[in-house]
């Protein structure tokens, strides 16, 4: 008689053992659905970013320069055959990464559109006048190591004056270096003693103010470049009108000077 109550606990025991099993076999309650199972099927889209950008150059591949506020240059090889102007806005929606290259680049591209309106190719314009400063006294440019740039008395934003600097320079294979004459001479560069820079010329663009009233927008500036103080090349009281459209139509040089 004593087997009896031995018997019934290890059957009880078997019995609960085997409800456990079946209730871990099926859905938890309260558990978190899946994205799969939150989006009825569908797995949710990646994320887009869009960025305004200008462009500054076209060459195959953009060069674009940031704006609203963004201080990065960016390079860009549309899939499509696109004849985006220099000076045109465009909308560029990526997958919100950037390549930490100089320029930078962005990440999972699927967009490039034309916006509306902001049209202006000053960077255009100031690219060639340095073009053109270039091709003057050309005995000046050689055994060039380093091109210096200073565009900080433009109008040009931040990013469109790096990107002017950076394609100039790719032009011409020289390292570049940007700041005032009086800051490439506390780097180093020019030997502020003799007034020369041996391996080195510095361009740069002056706006000046303008009075009066005009129907359409002007701009007035001086550039020069510049290897000794024996060594400089200088085009003054320059001008250009923009037209309705946002379009710089060439320049006019005031007068030249050489020394």
């Amino acid at each position: 008689m004593k087997k009896w109550p031995l018997f019934f606990a290890i059957y009880f025991c078997i019995c609960l053992l085997a409800a456990c099993a079946a209730g871990g076999s099926g859905p938890v309650s309260g558990g978190t659905p899946s994205n799969e199972e939150q989006s009825g099927g569908e797995a949710a889209q990646p994320a887009t970013v869009t960025a305004v950008c200008r462009v500054v150059s076209n060459d195959g591949s953009l060069l674009l320069a940031g704006m609203d506020g963004d201080t990065n240059i960016y390079t860009l090889t549309p899939e499509d055959d696109t004849n985006l102007a220099a000076g045109t806005l465009v909308k560029v929606t990526y997958d919100g990464t950037v390549l930490e290259t100089w320029p930078a680049q962005f990440g999972g591209v699927t967009a490039v559109n034309t916006a509306r309106g902001g049209f202006d190719d000053r960077c255009a314009l100031y690219l060639q006048v340095l073009e053109d400063l270039w091709e003057v006294d050309s005995g000046l440019n050689g055994d060039l190591t380093y091109l210096g740039m200073d565009l900080s008395s433009t109008s040009l934003s931040d990013s469109e004056r790096a990107a002017v600097a950076w394609a100039f320079a790719g032009r011409h294979g020289g390292e570049l270096v940007t700041g005032t004459w009086e800051e490439l001479a506390d780097q180093g560069y020019i030997d502020r003693e003799n007034l020369y820079w041996e391996d080195g010329m510095l361009f740069s663009i002056t706006e000046k103010e303008m009075e009066g009233v005009y129907s359409l927008t002007p701009v007035t500036f001086d550039a020069q470049k510049w290897r000794s103080g024996l060594g400089a090349y200088f085009f003054c009281d320059c001008t250009s009108v923009q037209s309705a459209g946002g379009h710089w139509n060439g320049y006019t040089i005031g007068g030249e000077a050489i020394s």
